[in-house]
């Protein structure tokens, strides 16, 4: 071999040589990153391993549920179902029994008869190429467990479902904008996937989300390569958290009263109406509706606003209620005194003027506010008080500022006045604004001796689990706003405007119910100043002798007959929670049998024969005294009335005897007495069950009669 074939060869070794040194090198670098680098070409490692070693399940928790007072059942969830369809034909091994879909036609037109989608449509979903399986889009989402198995009835091979969970509302359109709706969102994590979550967008799924929401828990185990846990590997569990329940104070039974007097009411023409209710004694809300409203299972919602808390409006005469309330605890209130009705012009020459524009001549301001008499007021404020005074009391009952109520976006309304026009308007409720809510807090003052109370609508709040109460509400008093005397005295005068004929109220009364309020109408600013367009208002207390519960009732545009729609609503609404509240007043039922009779004047007649006319009329009446004379008489002449009334007549005998009362009405009872003028005390609602005086005993003027009321059966 020549020196340069040796050369050659040795250069070639060592060629081989170096390369065999590179390639280990190259070996160890790879080896050294990676076991040091976290990442290799954009993979996570470690994720990876584990992604093909362990398995991390997570345990879904449970929204918590929403009930009523009484335990009933208004929120909750419950199982609901993706639909999906497996297309892979590589899961199928066995053809007798296909693990795919088959016929896509055929599937695609049987699903049609129970999914709302087209046969044209479910065939694109099936017809989608090189995927393992497909969904339906948002209707094939959130099913039913009637739906789901409806489907699996079809026999469709390929079809499956994955089960998660929807909030539902049993009760559909009911107390909706209290309630609110939560739905279910997908949210983007950050390792890249997707988890499903409730979340609440109204009313109380919206302000107690957090409460409500509960927490996830995860089972982490080491898993084979077919995914099963391998024996005698740890497992790491961490338990699912499930919301808590809230409690409302809500009362079932009181919604559905006051939803179905809505609903009978519902053939009137308006833009809106609202009505809230509350426990007189505490400041609880019982009851809240709107109208429009909306089922939030399917949320055909079209308006976001919840018109009870926030949203505020000019409310009309109803504000009369606390600017004589102003006047009175300023001292200077003197309900016979008198002033010119009619109309009043400002010192800028703008005319002010009652609802009845010709006025009713120089009355009392008692009888002003029964007239709901704007001059009435007018003159309360120029003479016994002033704007700063009025605006101070109404910031102190609540007004323009928010209540607190357990509830989202509440309105804080507007009490702002400055100039003439504007102080005179804001004491019959124009040229300022309220919350129905806010005026439910301020006639809590009415109902708790002049102690106004802070309203609430959550009950308490309850772990699921542990049934531990977290939270537990209760009356709140939250200042003294009004004498005794000052209560009295405004609960006369909203007896008066309903039991009193010529009353703005009169047309709520009902016979044998102690009904007390003050109505309101207020005039609908535009751009153009106030038009045709009004707002009626209704601000109740019942029963009035001692309240149980106080009404806000409000409605917008409801035409010529918008008195007559809130009548039907309010009396239904009385009639029917006055029997569940077990006060028990007489029902007026059948009112298409009753007799109508218009009271002539039986002043100076002959008692037998007044009597036999009212027994000829089929009337029931009430004689006091043996006297052979009518010396006065309830009720007054030329007034309508009806079976269900009693006509008292008191004769001209010296002796005035005691009447049995047993079973008469409170409103009986004190029209009763107050023609004998004997002073009275009344316990209690409901009926007489019993009287301090016996039956046919001679009364003297010093006498004081205590009267007790109760449950009529």
């Amino acid at each position: 071999m020549n020196k340069k074939v040796k050369r050659s060869n040795r250069k070639l070794n060592l060629i081989l040589v170096i390369g065999v040194l590179l390639f280990f090198v190259l070996i160890g670098i790879r080896t050294a990153q990676l076991s040091l680098s976290e990442e290799i070409d954009g993979v996570n490692l470690q994720t990876f391993a584990n992604s093909r070693t362990t398995k991390n399940e997570i345990l879904k928790g449970r929204r918590g549920t929403i009930y009523d007072c009484n335990g009933d059942v208004l929120a909750q969830n419950v199982s609901s179902y993706t639909l999906i369809a497996y297309l892979d034909e590589k899961r199928t091994t066995d053809m007798s029994r296909p693990q795919h879909v088959v016929d896509k036609e055929y599937t695609a037109k049987m699903l049609a008869t129970v999914l709302d989608i087209s046969e044209e449509q479910l065939l694109k979903y099936l017809s989608k190429e090189n995927v393992y399986q497909t969904e339906f889009g948002s209707k094939g989402r959130g099913l039913t467990e009637l739906t789901k198995d409806a489907i699996l009835e079809l026999g469709l091979p390929g079809i499956d479902f994955i089960e998660t969970q929807k909030r539902y509302y049993p009760y559909g359109d009911f107390a909706s904008y209290t309630l609110g709706y939560a739905t279910t969102k997908v949210l983007e994590k950050e390792d890249g996937t997707s988890e499903e979550t409730i979340i609440g967008e109204m009313g109380i799924e919206q302000q107690y989300n957090e409460e409500l929401s509960g927490k996830d828990g995860y089972t982490f185990y080491q898993k084979d390569r077919q995914g099963y846990k391998i024996a005698g590997t740890k497992e790491q569990t961490v338990p699912a958290v499930d919301g808590n329940d809230i409690y409302l104070t809500i009362d079932t039974n009181i919604q559905l009263f006051l939803e179905r007097a809505l609903e009978k009411a519902s053939d009137y023409p308006f833009e809106w109406s609202t009505i809230i209710v509350a426990d007189a004694k505490s400041g609880a809300i019982l009851a809240s509706s709107s109208n429009p409203s909306f089922d939030p299972n399917i949320r055909d919602i079209k308006n976001y606003v919840d018109y009870n808390v926030a949203y505020a409006y000019e409310p009309g005469s109803t504000m009369k209620i606390f600017s004589y309330m102003a006047t009175m605890e300023n001292g200077t209130y003197h309900g016979t005194d008198t002033y010119k009705s009619g109309v009043y012009v400002a010192k800028d020459g703008t005319e002010i003027g009652d609802w009845n524009r010709k006025g009713w001549g120089e009355i009392t301001f008692d009888y002003g506010f029964v007239l709901s008499s704007n001059v009435g007021v007018i003159n309360l404020i120029n003479r016994y008080i002033n704007g700063d005074i009025l605006k101070a009391y109404y910031k102190k009952l609540g007004f323009g500022s928010p209540t607190g109520i357990e509830l989202p976006k509440e309105a804080s309304g507007k009490i702002a006045f400055r100039y003439e026009t504007e102080i005179l308007n804001a004491g019959f409720g124009q040229g300022i604004t309220t919350t129905p809510i806010q005026n439910i807090k301020a006639l809590t003052s009415l109902t708790n001796n002049g102690v106004l109370l802070q309203p609430y609508i959550i009950a308490k709040i309850v772990n699921p689990d542990t049934k531990e109460v977290i939270y537990q509400s209760e009356k709140t008093e939250l200042d003294k706003v009004a004498s005794a005397a000052t209560i009295n005295s405004i609960k006369s005068l909203m007896r008066l405007v309903i039991e009193d004929p010529t009353g703005t109220g009169h047309s709520y009364y009902i016979p044998g119910y102690d009904l007390i309020a003050k109505t309101g109408t207020a005039q609908v600013a535009d751009k153009n100043g106030y038009g045709s367009t009004v707002i009626r208002s209704f601000a109740g207390l019942y029963p009035g002798n001692d309240p149980e519960i106080i009404i806000y009732y409000s409605a917008k545009d409801l035409g010529s007959n918008g008195v007559t729609y809130m009548n039907k609503v309010i009396k239904d609404f009385v009639i029917n929670v006055s029997k569940y509240l077990n006060l028990d007043e007489e029902d007026p039922t059948n009112t298409s049998q009753l007799i109508k009779y218009n009271v002539p004047s039986f002043i100076n007649k002959n008692t037998t024969d007044i009597i036999n006319e009212l027994k000829k009329q089929g009337l029931t009446y009430v004689k006091i005294g043996e006297g052979d004379k009518v010396i006065n008489q309830y009720p007054a002449s030329d007034t309508k009335i009806s079976s269900l009334d009693k006509v008292i007549i008191v004769t001209n005998d010296p002796n005035m005897t005691m009447p049995n009362l047993m079973g008469f009405s409170a409103s009986e009872v004190k029209t009763i007495m107050n023609l004998l003028n004997i002073n009275y005390e009344l316990e209690g609602n409901g009926y007489v069950t019993s009287q301090s005086i016996s039956p046919g005993t001679i009364l003297k003027k010093e006498d004081i009669i205590h009267i007790v009321l109760g449950k009529k059966y």
